[in-house]
């Protein structure tokens, strides 16, 4: 069953579920083509818990109604209500677990596309050239998914595989797929080189960075600018010289100054200062977003040292041990062939299990 506080919770979403429905037939929201399209999207996210919500209270109102007739004198009434009950209450429990996951905060970055990084870290030629063997895996699991993949750049080894990879990856859910790929992986072999047949350890490291979505406006607060008006100065006939068109604006937040004084117009000199402030704090938060991937990057990749490792590839033996989540898998040749799902899946579904067991408590 449902503890009373999710039950609260669904009931104030069906609430918003239907006052959505009520918006999406207002004339003056079907104006509005901004609006509709994002109600539109709630409605179509709220849909499926609403839906599942009405299940699991038609469930309980069939328990409810199978417990008054096990109570009747008619012994075959007693026994279909004993199945009925059964029938019901397990019918409650899958919609209980359902409507848990559907509750599950969703990650806003898992439809997006992301930025593979694979670095060669610790071990040498060996280690570039196992970072040719993980690209490869990746590539071939993208191309199982059909997603695209666009090299950006590469720095080759001196015997094979890569110093560094960057690719982009386009497609339906490839955030969701590879975001616990990040970190330090280990490999476990002996190298071609080697004549001894010697098992040497090497890592890489792996970073999937979400690629960040274009940002489509910069919000200016009117108190945070100060704008200046002076005559402008050069030549331009005597218009120029007697009319105070020249524009100056500081977004006082970040000290960007921009000055417009082409136009004789001073609207006309506010609106192009107003759209280079615009594009200037823009690159800023850019420049802004690009520092932040790059400590993101850091966080996930650590040093690339041997010692920090979140998966380990045993050639000799076979085998892929995950260590966040002690799995240990015998197949290696499937796994660098780009069948990962026996990787992926678990990393998912203990994630949800800690996200479930956040909402539980």
């Amino acid at each position: 069953m449902i503890n009373s506080m999710l039950i609260e919770r669904l009931g104030a979403l069906k609430e918003r579920y239907e006052e959505v429905q009520h918006l999406l037939g207002d004339p003056q929201v079907l104006c509005d083509q901004e609006r509709l399209r994002a109600l539109g999207q709630e409605h179509h996210e709220l849909t499926p818990v609403v839906e599942c919500f009405d299940a699991y209270n038609q469930a309980q109102d069939d328990i409810a109604s199978a417990a008054q007739m096990l109570s009747d004198i008619d012994e075959s009434i007693r026994l279909l209500a004993g199945e009925e009950m059964g029938e019901a209450q397990a019918r409650r429990e899958a919609l209980a677990e359902r409507l848990r996951r559907l509750l599950i905060p969703q990650d806003p970055a898992d439809k997006s596309n992301v930025f593979l990084e694979i670095r060669a870290g610790t071990g040498g030629d060996e280690a570039a050239i196992f970072a040719g063997d993980l690209f490869r895996m990746y590539n071939r699991y993208a191309e199982t998914h059909r997603w695209s993949v666009e090299v950006m750049s590469q720095s080759l080894g001196e015997h094979g595989g890569y110093r560094e990879i960057i690719a982009r990856l386009v497609g339906q859910g490839v955030y969701r797929k590879l975001k616990f790929e990040s970190g330090a992986h280990r490999v476990q072999r002996v190298p071609e080189t080697e004549s001894q047949g010697r098992i040497h350890t090497s890592a890489c490291t792996v970073a999937v960075l979400p690629e960040l979505t274009e940002i489509e406006a910069v919000p200016i607060e009117p108190n945070d600018l100060r704008i200046d008006t002076y005559r402008a100065s050069g030549a331009g006939g005597q218009h120029i010289n007697k009319t105070d068109s020249a524009v100056r604006i500081t977004h006082i937040p970040t000290g960007t100054v921009v000055e417009c004084q082409d136009e004789r117009s001073q609207h006309k000199n506010k609106a192009r200062a107003m759209s280079l402030l615009q594009a200037r704090i823009l690159d800023g938060e850019r420049s802004k977003q690009t520092a932040q991937r790059a400590a993101e990057r850091s966080r996930l990749v650590g040093s690339g040292d041997r010692s920090e490792r979140i998966r380990t590839y045993n050639f000799p033996q076979g085998r892929v041990t995950d260590h966040r989540i002690n799995l240990t898998l015998y197949q290696l040749d499937g796994v660098m062939q780009g069948r990962l799902e026996t990787l992926i899946e678990p990393l998912i579904a203990e994630d949800q299990t800690q996200a479930l067991a956040a909402l539980g408590a």
